[in-house]
């Protein structure tokens, strides 16, 4: 996953904490765009020592992270997403088959 990218929520639990500590939480079948890809801790506690890939997403801010020295914004982990499976712009796809087959006139 790079910044950029857009995403789908496939997975919505949250524990308690999880609903206390953050703003705003992704939900499952929407799509977000990443902001950023950070190395993260898997679980939120102290002395969580467990690494994670972590995603922080255009369309959701959150607070500090308590547990973390440097203060970073709270994010998610990346297994709660998968790629968005972008279809190609029917423009160009109506485009890239008109030009097809010119010249095979025996096959029209």
């Amino acid at each position: 996953m790079i910044k950029g990218q857009k995403v789908v929520c496939i997975n919505d639990t949250f524990t308690g904490l999880i609903r206390a500590l953050y703003h705003q939480l992704p939900v499952k079948g929407d799509t977000y765009t990443i902001r950023e890809v950070f190395l993260g801790r898997e679980k939120v506690v102290k002395g969580g020592d467990s690494a994670t890939v972590g995603l922080l997403l255009e369309e959701l801010n959150n607070p500090p992270d308590p547990f973390h020295q440097g203060k970073q914004e709270l994010g998610f982990s990346s297994e709660r997403f998968a790629p968005l499976e972008e279809l190609p712009d029917v423009e160009e796809e109506i485009t890239m088959g008109a030009g097809a087959g010119q010249g095979d006139h025996w096959m029209n």
